[in-house]
């Protein structure tokens, strides 16, 4: 199960590279820095639920705590990712990066982080009720 989810993430986080580049060519000029953001931000949150409702099957968490902690991984990744891929391969700045968490300041990236985290419990198939449905 974990492996699968750690598969998944991959296509996640390509999908938010594409979404940052879309976003940063094409939205942010279009509508500017903020609005380019909360975009950016829902439509990513869209593409993490509609991976997670096309791939929870595969992924087969039995239980609710086996969806949690696909949402985990996939959480403890993204993070992972962000920062050190970010710092050490991006080149961007400690304090750019961790900006990125100030939602008092109105960034909104936390947002895709609770979906990343809660999306796999969101769309898990409930075999326990579809047994208990059954009898």
């Amino acid at each position: 199960m974990i492996a699968r989810a750690h598969a998944v993430w991959l296509i996640l986080v390509g999908a938010a590279m594409v979404n940052g580049a879309l976003r940063e060519s094409l939205l942010m000029p279009l509508v500017g820095y903020d609005a380019a953001h909360a975009l950016s931000t829902v439509s990513l949150c869209l593409f993490i639920m509609l991976v997670a409702r096309v791939t929870m099957g595969w992924i087969d968490p039995a239980t609710p705590g086996e969806a949690w902690r696909t949402g985990t991984v996939w959480l403890g990744l993204t993070v992972a990712f962000e920062f050190l891929a970010g710092h050490y391969i991006f080149g961007t700045p400690w304090a750019v990066l961790a900006a990125d968490y100030d939602i008092i300041n109105g960034r909104t990236w936390v947002l895709v982080l609770l979906t990343t985290v809660l999306a796999p419990q969101m769309f898990r198939r409930d075999t326990d009720a579809a047994v208990s449905s059954s009898l």
